[in-house]
């Protein structure tokens, strides 16, 4: 699955934006810190376990939108391991699936901002449980950083002429056995679309002193 991360924006100009996830990045994540730390007092490679992670974190979201899609994800050069990690997440998805109806209206579909030139990639804009909701899949952790950046994705979604959402659904979704499934829901986002604008005015900023 390409990632947000590999994506190149671009706007009508044909110039190079940034992605929303490179915005909200611009944000230190200290609770890392202390992960890594507790790790390393374990005498486990903090990298070499993110790295891992993040290639069960990636193929299970695969797993969910691969499910939407009526396709099937790509396995390849993914250990047994990685894809046994995955297919649990995938599992748990379905299970709180089971208590809603869900009706997808646009999967994984990079949108561009002329107005405040950066782009993204919604995981899914649908029809939950009758009302239209931006659902976020996450794995490893839910950080205040996915309400601005999926703010910013409902910004892309209006200004795309798009179904305006009326909540935001952000799922973490568990890779390991010590993590747990966990919803946010928010039905607020002018806070989240202002903290977004004003990282994204850093980042303009800090090219201009390049």
């Amino acid at each position: 699955m390409k990632t947000e991360a590999h994506i190149r924006y671009k706007n009508k100009e044909g110039k190079i934006i940034p992605g929303a996830t490179t915005i909200v990045g611009l944000l230190n994540k200290p609770q890392l810190v202390t992960w890594a730390n507790r790790l390393g007092l374990q005498g486990i490679d903090s990298t070499a376990y993110r790295d891992e992670a993040a290639r069960m974190g990636t193929l299970a979201h695969d797993y969910i939108l691969c499910h939407h899609k009526n396709t099937k994800p790509d396995l390849t050069d993914y250990s047994k391991q990685e894809i046994d990690a995955a297919e649990n997440s995938f599992l748990s998805y379905l299970e709180w699936l089971k208590g809603h109806t869900l009706e997808s209206l646009l999967l994984e579909t990079p949108l561009v901002s002329e107005e405040y030139q950066f782009g993204g990639t919604p995981d899914c804009l649908g029809i939950l449980d009758g009302e239209v909701a931006l659902i976020d899949y996450k794995t490893g952790g839910i950080y205040k950083e996915a309400y601005y950046q999926t703010c910013a994705y409902r910004q892309l979604l209006m200004e795309d002429g798009r179904r305006e959402p009326t909540k935001i659904i952000i799922l973490g979704i568990p890779r390991t056995p010590d993590e747990s499934f966990k919803t946010e829901v928010y039905t607020e986002f002018d806070i989240g679309w202002e903290i977004f604008k004003h990282l994204l005015g850093i980042y303009y900023l800090q090219k201009e002193m390049k």
